[in-house]
């Protein structure tokens, strides 16, 4: 499946709530779910988005899906490869599948603050601005492990583009799981998050039915 192009707001109306693809326009009034809804117009995009009935079990499983693949911006192929890790993993498939997307680089970065999307995250990460553990990785999808240490690039630090997206950042709470110096830009997992610590509003085990069939 080819990367998604289009426009990021398209993609939180067809599930109908946030997906936080836009950074702080999300929680602005210039988000287009918020205008639709205030104004009485159809939220699902499309012809035919008004007139959308109800939804099967089928499609209840397939909206869960899309939500939690649009969260992080995986696509179709990883996000089963992550669910086929998560099987043979101990515990509930569907935490371990939403513990993995969690662990990916792209999203810790966006997670303690050094990016306003996990979009603009996969795009610094993509640029070398990252260290894990004091070497360069520019791979968005590298999953990170309990005590790895995060940090901005020592070239990157004197960027003014990193510094006023840690400064606009500032005041956005880092997860519990999650250890955050924002003074010298570095971050530390201290354990992997629990389903309690993920906030996206999305019902794994349905994921789990779906691609159980």
């Amino acid at each position: 499946m080819a990367r998604y192009t289009g426009p990021s707001c398209r993609q939180c109306r067809r599930e109908g709530k946030k997906l936080f693809l836009k950074g702080e326009r999300c929680y602005s009034d210039k988000c287009a779910l918020d205008r639709r809804a205030q104004a009485g117009r159809p939220t699902v995009p499309g012809q035919h988005g008004a007139s959308r009935k109800k939804v099967s079990e089928y499609g209840l499983q397939l909206r869960a899906k899309q939500s939690a693949k649009r969260y992080y911006g995986v696509a179709e192929n990883q996000f089963y490869k992550y669910f086929e890790v998560a099987e043979r993993k101990e515990g509930i498939t569907g935490e371990n599948l939403l513990r993995i997307v969690e662990s990916r680089l792209d999203n810790i970065v966006y997670r303690l603050g050094f990016a306003s999307s996990r979009k603009e995250a996969r795009q610094l990460v993509r640029h070398n601005h990252f260290t894990v553990n004091g070497k360069k990785v520019n791979i968005p999808s590298y999953l990170c492990k309990e005590n790895d240490v995060i940090a901005v690039a020592e070239k990157s630090r004197q960027s003014e583009k990193i510094k006023s997206v840690v400064e606009a950042c500032g005041a956005r709470p880092v997860p519990m799981w999650l250890e955050c110096d924002k003074s010298n830009m570095t971050g530390k997992i201290n354990r992997m998050p629990n389903r309690e610590d993920i906030d996206i509003d999305v019902e794994e085990h349905l994921i789990v039915e779906l691609y159980s069939k």
